[in-house]
């Protein structure tokens, strides 16, 4: 699995997780591997000010595996960036696209959400506003969850903040297996914390259930 995580100004640093996750578990499942795209090769400054540097741009790109759109406050400047949202729109439905946090907002502000089921960030530190009620208001098409991700198949919407980590072990899981997730998540020191994660936070497999209704 190649995880091509898409870089913008503004990103929230801790949702870098993902790429510490298959940097670690490359010790688990060699296949792993990740790369840093952005609309140039630039330095990205993240919301904290932290610059990382892109792998490749967008318009380079010419095979896609799974797409990880994260978030961060700068979401709203990338949901209105035409080349960020028709880059996305470009590998549907031909590679898995993958959003944690308020990355969520951009794919749905791309149409990708339409007429599915979806989770972002949950929880805010009053007076900011809830994302999720945002999603709601600004998308009607898209039926906002509250869970700790939303799988449909081929579009993954994962959870707030460290729920990135969850996320980034499930696309794993569903690609290897159970034992492979589980023996990545206890070399993170991981374990305890997906577990209560799990417990506390519905996972909601929408292709699934779309089956078997």
């Amino acid at each position: 699995m190649q995880l091509t995580f898409l870089l913008y100004p503004g990103v929230e640093p801790i949702d870098l997780a993902p790429l510490g996750v298959f940097s670690m578990g490359k010790r688990v499942v060699p296949e792993l591997s990740y790369r840093c795209a952005a609309t140039s090769m630039n330095a990205v400054e993240l919301s904290n000010g932290l610059k990382v540097m892109p792998d490749i741009m967008l318009e380079e790109i010419e095979d896609l595996d799974v797409l990880l759109v994260p978030g961060g406050p700068g979401w709203k400047d990338a949901a209105s960036d035409p080349q960020i949202l028709d880059f996305i729109r470009r590998w549907v439905p031909g590679a898995t696209i993958c959003s944690v946090c308020t990355g969520a907002m951009i794919l749905a502000e791309a149409g990708v959400l339409d007429g599915l089921a979806a989770t972002t960030k949950n929880l805010v530190i009053p007076p900011e506003p809830s994302v999720m009620d945002e999603l709601k208001r600004r998308y009607p098409k898209v039926a906002a969850t509250e869970a700790l991700l939303v799988d449909n198949s081929t579009v993954v919407t994962g959870g707030g903040v460290t729920l990135c980590i969850d996320t980034a072990l499930y696309l794993i899981e569903s690609r290897y297996g159970e034992e492979a997730a589980d023996e990545i998540a206890r070399i993170m020191e991981y374990s305890a914390a997906r577990q209560a994660n799990a417990a506390r936070m519905p996972m909601v497999l929408a292709a699934a259930q779309s089956k078997t209704s």
